[in-house]
């Protein structure tokens, strides 16, 4: 069964939210602080992380980016009303996979959650071991290594990575790469999303060399030539 951590601290949202997707198999716990979110993280593992944005001991924004940092590579969806782009975007950059707006339907917010932990264990459960130049890629354990030092990779920066370098020296339309990265519909899941995760994969790949080009007006070719 996986299991889930909401982060929110509208009891009755969180209520509601928890019945619904625990009704669909999911076990659920419920934090209403950032404080209890951490405590939760070091008592577990959870396959995905529902995480507000506007807490009482915090920003949703600073954890998600200090959860990264640490190395948890789960998927998180922020949940959250603030519903402009730029907020999106936000979201994305400090390494969020999804983001619901509220006020959300409840199916759409389950079929995310689905989607996001079904792509995850696809990446996971894969024993090849891909290498690319000085990276290597295990994608059993969803860890990137260059050089020996281990890159952390949110799952949607994996997954961009991997379907780059599996298309090695080959073009892949924008289209192409939203179609391999997400399999849901979803606002802002578009050229401005991909954007923002191709500009934070080339940083995090190093500053070294750029191994990531831009075909002008069709898409990206990733190359160590």
């Amino acid at each position: 069964m996986d299991k889930l951590l909401l982060i929110e601290d509208d009891m009755p949202l969180a209520m509601a939210t928890s019945f619904a997707i625990e009704t669909e198999g999911f076990q659920v716990t419920h934090v209403a602080t950032l404080k209890d979110a951490k405590e939760q993280l070091n008592k577990g593992e959870f396959s995905l992380v529902l995480l507000d944005v506007n807490l009482p001991d915090g920003d949703g924004y600073t954890f998600c980016k200090n959860v990264r940092a640490e190395g948890y590579t789960f998927p998180i969806i922020f949940l959250t009303a603030l519903d402009q782009e730029v907020n999106v975007i936000q979201g994305l950059e400090v390494g969020g996979d999804d983001y619901v707006t509220k006020p959300f339907r409840v199916r759409e917010l389950i079929s995310r959650i689905k989607a996001n932990i079904r792509r995850n264990q696809v990446n996971n459960t894969n024993g090849e071991v891909m290498t690319f130049g000085a990276f290597r890629i295990d994608l059993a354990g969803h860890k990137v290594t260059k050089d020996g030092a281990i890159i952390n990779l949110t799952p949607s920066e994996f997954r961009l990575f991997t379907t780059l370098i599996k298309n090695k020296n080959q073009t892949l339309t924008r289209s192409a790469l939203l179609e391999q990265l997400w399999d849901i519909d979803g606002d802002f899941v578009d050229d401005n999303t991909l954007s923002v995760y191709i500009k934070r994969l080339r940083e995090k790949l190093g500053n070294d060399k750029d191994y990531i080009f831009t075909v002008r007006g069709v898409g990206y070719m990733i190359s160590d030539k």
